[in-house]
């Protein structure tokens, strides 16, 4: 049986000309090193 590493992340992408307000998170999803990143259409306050 072939062993798989698996991890998710959640996080908040901030961008370049980022000042203030809420923030997109995002998911990546990484499997044995090939990583897929998507928008989860939520938004949040970095300070939270």
């Amino acid at each position: 049986m072939l062993a798989k590493n698996f991890t998710l992340l959640f996080y908040l992408k901030k961008r370049s000309n980022y000042v203030s307000g809420n923030l997109p998170v995002y998911m990546r999803i990484s499997i044995n090193g090939t990583r897929s990143e998507m928008s989860m259409g939520r938004d949040c306050d970095p300070e939270k």
